[in-house]
């Protein structure tokens, strides 16, 4: 491997620490226009937490705060998040705003539309008072999305900050640049995004990004250049044309798995960054990390919903036909 992950023996309290934004979902029990669906699954949705969960069912101890209001989706996504078996004590509820809601828009087998209600949400206002950052600086890795950022100033403000002062304790930073023109504007979300990668360990971008971010469609050249911003391994994602992963003494492409008629590809990326992860705490080989975060991908994307595909470890062993490598 050519990272180090943080050791620290029993000071290291949990393995993935991530934040963000986690909704209730309405997930429409039927397809077509939402003015005739009359019937929903309710579930969560929220990049960071989809991988904290990941991370738990395979088998990590995994630690998710965020900020909640005080009402019934607040309860409802942190006993979710809590009963995957996610540490959610750094929790903070908002008894003056409320917890943001997404619906979805299905339409055969397309990927969905979806509509945010999260505008002035309580995790919008994560600030820098509501930080445990004793809690922060004991994991091996951090876990941020671009997504945080985008929400509002004080969230950009507060993500910097926890960035910063993991890194003084020795903290890996994995980043997914996650980006969602939806909430911020092109310019401002490049300046953003490219800033945070510079100051990250991991990045996982995709071929989208690359051309957002650099002006780059070739997963190669996008690779290399955040190899040169600092970053000490890179881990481009090709959707199902699997993932291109380089640090400065390797670089490797991975085939990824054919999932025919995906069910719904929302939550794949952030299976793969956790199937990713997993394999550098379990100190595998680049080549087998990507096996793995291939593998946790595509099966994110057989089941409906954003988190309820992630495999457990015995699950993905026997998708993947081995047995061995990923027990070390």
């Amino acid at each position: 491997m050519m990272i180090e992950i943080p050791n620290g023996g029993c000071t290291r309290s949990m393995e993935v620490v991530t934040f963000g934004e986690t909704m209730v979902m309405f997930n429409p029990d039927s397809t077509g226009p939402l003015r005739y669906v009359h019937n929903y699954n309710k579930t969560i949705a929220g990049a960071e937490s989809n991988v904290a969960i990941a991370l738990a069912r395979l088998g990590h101890q995994v630690g998710w705060f965020s900020k909640l209001g005080d009402d019934e989706f607040g309860r409802y996504i942190k006993s979710v998040i809590m009963g995957e078996g996610v540490d959610v004590s750094r929790v903070v509820v908002d008894e003056s705003r409320q917890t943001g809601l997404v619906f979805k828009e299905r339409f055969a087998h397309v990927n969905p539309n979806v509509y945010y209600y999260r505008k002035h949400s309580a995790a919008s206002n994560i600030n820098i008072e509501d930080l445990d950052m004793a809690y922060i600086q004991l994991a091996k890795i951090l876990h941020i999305t671009g997504i945080t950022p985008a929400l509002s100033d004080v969230n950009k403000k507060t993500a910097y900050h926890i960035m910063e002062k993991a890194k003084e304790k020795g903290v890996l930073i994995s980043f997914d640049p996650n980006i969602r023109l939806k909430l911020w504007r092109a310019e401002e979300a490049r300046t953003t995004i490219l800033d945070m990668a510079k100051q990250s360990d991991i990045i996982f971008p995709g071929i989208d990004e690359g051309e957002l971010l650099l002006g780059m469609d070739d997963y190669q050249e996008i690779t290399h250049s955040f190899l040169e911003m600092g970053n000490k391994l890179v881990v481009t994602k090709l959707g199902k044309k699997g993932c291109y992963v380089a640090s400065k003494d390797e670089q490797v492409y991975i085939e990824g798995y054919v999932v025919e008629k995906p069910e719904d590809t929302v939550g794949a990326g952030d299976g793969f960054a956790a199937g990713f992860l997993s394999g550098l705490l379990r100190n595998l080989s680049l080549r087998e990390c990507g096996q793995l975060a291939n593998a946790v991908g595509a099966m994110a994307t057989l089941v409906r919903g954003d988190m309820e595909g992630f495999p457990t470890m015995s699950q993905v062993k026997n998708f993947m036909g081995i047995e061995k490598y990923i027990d070390r």
